[in-house]
Parts: structure tokens; sequence; C-alpha cells
């Protein structure tokens, strides 16, 4: 083989690297440029302009108004992502190990877990009152799901294979949960936390609006009162970058945290 047909043979096994963005960077920009022209010409009625917006963003930025109600927000996102991340954790390997408590259970998690949280508004306000606990609770109740069902799926997806083989060397077992269970469950449960993030947001905001309970959801609710319609989209507008940059932070600790798992590396090499 000669030197330029191994160069060959190397460019074409050797990963490509990724591209910049730019198609999604463009639909941004096209679809900001349309809301801009629309919103001035009054097609979209009283919905404000971009450049209003941010107008309004920056006034809330040094004004220094917005600091209070984003604190609140994140630290209800906190207490119920770690509180559904140990609950569901701690009822869902013991439901993924026992297939009996697993089928004796299944009918009951299906039936709970399809509720949504906010129709529970009423109960838990009642209990708890019109603050961060029941911002919390709401949603933990609507998080710890994900994390639940993706500790059961984790467990269940452990190779037949390497469970027979502990079981027959006898390996003790806090040794059979550290070096089978919780490598093999890693992934599923990386990705049932990254969701519950979510949703952790998603819900405090919401129930932050109905209740209200302060937070970014209830400085919606009286922009939207108070007729300041573009302090409101700010606010929006903050919400969609607070779940980005959640989403983008625990993607990015997933590659880091199960850089040794092979759909990781596969992911990587392509």
């Amino acid at each position: 083989m000669t030197v330029s047909s191994a160069e060959t043979v190397t460019n074409k096994i050797r990963p490509r690297k990724e591209k910049p963005r730019t198609n999604q960077v463009l639909v941004i920009v096209g679809l900001l440029v349309l809301w801009q022209i629309f919103a001035t010409i009054g097609s979209l009625g009283a919905v404000p302009t971009p450049v209003e917006v941010t107008v309004a963003f920056g006034s809330l930025l040094a004004g220094g108004t917005i600091w209070s109600p984003l604190g609140e927000t994140m630290l209800s996102w906190a207490l119920s992502l770690v509180a559904a991340t140990i609950v569901g954790v701690a009822v869902g390997f013991p439901l993924g190990v026992s297939r009996i408590a697993y089928r004796m259970s299944a009918l009951t998690l299906d039936f709970l877990r399809t509720i949504p949280a906010l129709v529970l508004v009423p109960l838990v306000a009642l209990l708890f009152g019109a603050g961060i606990e029941s911002v919390v609770v709401l949603a933990f109740l609507a998080a710890v799901w994900a994390v639940l069902m993706q500790a059961i799926y984790g467990v269940h997806d452990v190779d037949p294979v390497a469970r027979e083989t502990f079981r027959s060397l006898r390996v003790r077992k806090i040794d059979y949960v550290r070096l089978l269970l919780l490598p093999s469950a890693a992934p599923y449960l990386s990705t049932g936390i990254r969701l519950a993030a979510a949703v952790c947001l998603l819900v405090s905001i919401s129930a932050q609006i109905v209740i209200p309970a302060g937070g970014l959801g209830e400085a919606i609710l009286i922009a939207q009162l108070g007729g300041a319609v573009p302090e409101m989209y700010a606010y929006i507008f903050l919400c969609g970058l607070l779940g980005i940059a959640i989403d983008a932070a625990f993607r990015a600790m997933e590659r880091r945290a199960l850089n040794w798992h092979p759909a990781h590396r596969k992911t990587r090499t392509k």
C-alpha cells in the first residue's frame, strides 16, 4: 500500500469533527426576525417585539429585581430534584432487583405516575400552604417517577450472565450492588436524573404561577396582572434560558461521569 493510499484510509476512518450548529442559529435568527416584523406591524396583537423584550430584560438585570425570584425558583428546583433522586433510587433499586415486588407494584406505579402533579395543587396547598414547601412537593411528585422507573429499567438490564456469575461466586451483597448493579444502571439513572431536572424546573415555575408561591412563576403572574407585558416575556425568556442551561449542564456532567461506558465511547468516536 502506498503512502497516499494509507493516508486515504486513515482519513476515512478518522472521526469527523462536529460542525458548528450553524443551521440551528440561523433558524433562531430567522424566527426572531419574523417575530420582530409581525409584532411591529401589529399582526401578533399585544405581543411585544424582541427588541422590547431585550430592553425589559436588561432593565430587570440592571435593577436587580430578577435575582430574588430566580433564587427562589432555583432553591425549589434543587430541593425537589435532590428529594426525587434519593427517593427514586431508594425505591427503584429494590423494585428492580425483586421481580415479584415489581409485578405486585406495577399497576400502582402506572396509576400514580400518570396523575398530573398540578391537579394536586389544591390538596398540596391545603396541607403545606402557599409557600416553597408546596412547590417542592409538587415538583417532587412530578419528577420522582423519571428516576424511579429508570432505576428499575437499569437494574432489569443487568447482563444475566454477569448476574449468575456473581451469584455463583457468592459475591457479597454490597459488592454485587457496587460492582454490577450500579455500573449497569448508571446510564439509566443519569438519564432519569436529567429528565427529572427538567420536570422539576417546569413544575416549580408552573406551581409558582398557580398557587402563587414566589419565584419566577409569581413574577410572571405579577407582570401580567400589572400590564407589564415586555417584563412578562422577559421572565418567560429567562425561564427558557434556564431550562437550556440546566439540560446542557446535566448532559456535560453525564458525558464526564460516564466516559467509561461503551455507549459514550461510541458517541465520541462517531
